[in-house]
């Protein structure tokens, strides 16, 4: 499974790192993702993989907690 939001499909970048020296090393710019339990509009529950962004944004409905 990629690395990448189910919701807004955000996904892995690519930089570089810059030394001080000015030398440039490849970087891999990952997002971060949290498994997080999701309440559909039919009630269903079901797990997600979604960005911070996303869970802030309040993008997820979380189930009620009985």
């Amino acid at each position: 499974m990629p690395k990448q939001c189910e919701l807004c499909g955000k996904t892995t970048q690519v930089g570089n790192n810059v030394s001080h020296s000015n030398i440039k090393t490849k970087k891999r710019f990952q997002p971060n993702l949290q498994k997080v339990r999701h309440q559909h509009a039919s009630g269903r529950v079901t797990t997600l993989t979604v960005c911070t962004r996303c869970l802030r944004s309040g993008f997820v409905t979380k189930p009620l907690v009985k």
